[in-house]
């Protein structure tokens, strides 16, 4: 009896061992699997972002071999700009529309290019506005079949590896300038590299992002035109960027405060009442210049 239970207890043991055996191997072909993911998504892709010189507005471009973006459409008449250097580039589809907010600076030239060439998925924020040109962008939107999706919740997508983090407004109503206030904040990460469009945001809306803590970036788009705002000088303290771009005109420039804090801040800061910016970026590191 004890020789059988014995050998009873003996098999059990080998049958423990032999699963947690098998178990770990599985463990370790998950891990390298995982490994090689990471390793993949960290080598990033060849990414461009190409600033137009829109005026005080904002018309972000960007662009991979197999993806393109567009970051807001500057103002009523820009979008043939927008069209002209698409066709230049041999583009003829947009994967996502981001709108971040509806004033005229940012949505004017939207409807032109989404009339007249193919356009994916459009985002948008939660604050419309009684304007022409909203009201011309809902139309060209009805047009085309597209049925916009209004961003409640933080959301993500991947293009051709690049990394796109949406973040909306925490409020359908602000104390002050609902509609800059109810900017999108997209994140952008191919590699090792990390850009932020920080769209028209103001204090109440920057203080939201402020405080979700965010991570450093390299790169930061200014909000609202390089503006005066008591938390600008919080905002480049935390973000850390080594690179900036300000959507200014000559007519409306950035604000001295603004350019003061990034220069003390050591920010490598470009203008694009200056002349469009290119930004590039091949997943490890990133080179910025105006546009020849």
């Amino acid at each position: 009896m004890k020789r059988f239970v014995i050998l009873i207890l003996a098999l059990c043991l080998l049958a423990f061992f032999g699963c947690g055996a098998a178990a770990s191997e599985t463990g370790g072909a998950q891990t390298a699997s995982s490994a090689e993911s990471q390793q993949a998504a960290s080598q990033g892709t060849d990414l461009q972002v190409y600033f137009f010189s829109a005026g005080k507005a904002d018309a972000i471009l960007l662009t991979t071999e197999n993806s393109t973006v567009l970051i807001d459409a500057g103002e009523k008449g820009f979008g043939q700009e927008i069209l002209s250097y698409l066709e230049e580039q041999g583009i003829s589809h947009i994967d996502y529309m981001i709108i971040t907010h509806f004033d005229q600076d940012h949505v004017g030239g939207a409807a032109k290019v989404i009339n007249n060439i193919s356009v994916g998925t459009v985002l948008q924020s939660n604050c419309p506005k009684d304007s022409e040109e909203y009201e011309k962008y809902c139309k060209a939107l009805q047009n085309a079949s597209i049925d916009p999706v209004t961003v409640q919740d933080t959301m993500t997508f991947e293009l051709d590896g690049v990394t796109y983090v949406v973040d909306p407004p925490r409020k359908s109503d602000y104390n002050e300038d609902d509609s800059n206030n109810s900017s999108l904040i997209v994140s952008v990460y191919n590699g090792e590299t990390s850009l932020l469009f920080a769209g028209d945001a103001q204090t109440e809306r920057i203080e939201e992002f402020l405080d979700a803590s965010p991570e450093t970036y390299d790169f930061l788009k200014v909000p609202h035109h390089g503006g005066e705002d008591e938390l600008m000088d919080e905002l480049v303290a935390v973000v850390s960027p080594v690179y900036a771009v300000i959507t200014s005109s000559d007519e409306e420039p950035e604000d001295d405060s603004t350019a003061a804090v990034l220069e003390s801040a050591g920010v490598e800061t470009y203008l694009t009442r200056k002349g469009a910016v290119i930004l590039r970026s091949d997943g490890s590191k990133i080179s910025i210049a105006y546009a020849a």
